[in-house]
């Protein structure tokens, strides 16, 4: 689609993508007693639709993100500088689209990567790394799912407030959820707990229909293939736990 100045623009499928798919879940989209699902076709077209309009720096974010969950499921310390990257330029995107908690989540993601980058860096006197893949205890679950509850809650207030306020478009259940989730998972990824590619299953399968009805499709692609790197990389970090403790 062209403007009058003959520049590109993104088409706006927020509502017609709102009735197909976040309908289904009932009360968060304005008119849930006309609730349609998309067939096939409909939603093909719109995925062409959507690439078409993906901009070089949406691509760019996206490669860069694929890449560092590879790293990451090698246990490779690229994993931050590129996923530094991919952050960096999502923060950007996600205030654009007005996902105030995507928004949120990939800034919270350029600085536990800063961290995480140094945390992975350390090594003992041995010059062997201090943090090696583990599995959480009873403690560190009941830590986890407290980290949860407690952004869930934070998130999705501040975003039903900015959304009264700053921005109508945005659907704060499920950007709290997305981010909450996401928020887990980065922390446990610095750790290097297995746990933490649960939170990322959670996060991805969240994002997919999030980013679907804001019009960025492609981002919306990158969860579905982040879904899949995500179950490849907790079945590779439960190997690499059990081959840990037949050494030790």
């Amino acid at each position: 689609m062209k403007t009058g100045n003959g520049k590109r623009s993104r088409p706006d499928f927020s509502q017609e993508r709102k009735r197909g798919i976040f309908g289904l879940c009932g009360s968060t989209v304005a008119n849930t007693s006309k609730l349609s699902i998309l067939d096939l076709q409909e939603i093909f077209d719109q995925l062409i639709r959507g690439l078409k309009d993906t901009t070089l720096l949406e691509y760019i974010a996206v490669f860069a993100g694929i890449a560092s969950v590879y790293y990451s499921r090698i246990e490779n310390i690229l994993v931050y500088p590129v996923g530094l990257i991919n952050t960096i330029i999502y923060v950007y995107l996600s205030f654009k689209f007005h996902l105030l908690g995507e928004a949120s989540v990939n800034f919270y993601y350029t600085v536990m990567s800063i961290y995480g980058w140094l945390l992975w860096t350390k090594k003992d006197k041995e010059k062997h790394p201090v943090i090696h893949i583990s599995v959480s205890d009873k403690r560190w679950w009941v830590y986890q799912l407290l980290f949860f509850v407690f952004f869930y809650v934070l998130i999705f207030f501040s975003l039903s407030y900015l959304k009264k306020v700053f921005a109508p478009g945005a659907i704060p259940w499920a950007d709290a959820f997305a981010s909450a989730t996401a928020f887990t998972g980065m922390w446990l990824m610095t750790k290097k707990k297995v746990e933490s590619w649960y939170w990322w299953i959670a996060t991805n399968i969240a994002s997919i229909p999030l980013y679907f009805v804001k019009g960025l499709v492609f981002t919306s692609f990158y969860y579905m293939v982040l879904l899949v790197m995500a179950i490849f990389g907790l079945i590779e970090w439960r190997k690499r736990t059990l081959s840990n403790q037949q050494q030790i």
